[in-house]
């Protein structure tokens, strides 16, 4: 299956490096959302379970990219797995754009031209991770 000139596993390749991208551009956003000096604020225990839950994210995000780039074939092999994984990964990064533009209160958002740019290509590349995965998931899902 082609996709503008890209095969589903070159996407999906694409994807992967994206994701490791992300990952390591996420060790950043502590100092760009200013967390310490705002969890100062909170209860440790609350202090404790943000950044658990951040460092989840951030593995979750590279093990996505890892798998992906380095096992691109496996997972559009038409198999029942490779079927659940992309369409899990597909659910994963669905969820992560409509909690972008229905949950986040956008008032408080970063202000200046360059967060303004930051937040665009995230959101691109979102909708990119869900489009590729869930155009995986169906083509493995038609193999079966």
């Amino acid at each position: 299956m082609k996709t503008i000139g890209f095969s589903i596993q070159q996407l999906i390749w694409f994807a992967g490096l994206a994701q490791v991208g992300l990952a390591v551009g996420s060790l950043t956003i502590p100092r760009v959302l200013n967390w310490r000096p705002e969890l100062l604020k909170v209860q440790p225990l609350i202090k404790q379970m943000f950044w658990t839950y951040a460092a989840y994210i951030l593995v979750i995000n590279l093990c996505f990219g890892l798998l992906s780039a380095l096992a691109s074939n496996d997972l559009v092999n038409g198999t029942r797995l490779a079927t659940l994984l992309t369409g899990f990964i597909a659910a994963y990064w669905i969820s992560r754009v409509l909690i972008q533009f229905l949950y986040f209160d956008r008032a408080n958002f970063p202000s200046g031209k360059l967060h303004k740019l930051a937040e665009a290509v995230l959101v691109v590349l979102f909708v990119f991770l869900s489009i590729v995965y869930s155009r995986a998931c169906y083509f493995n899902y038609m193999q079966s």
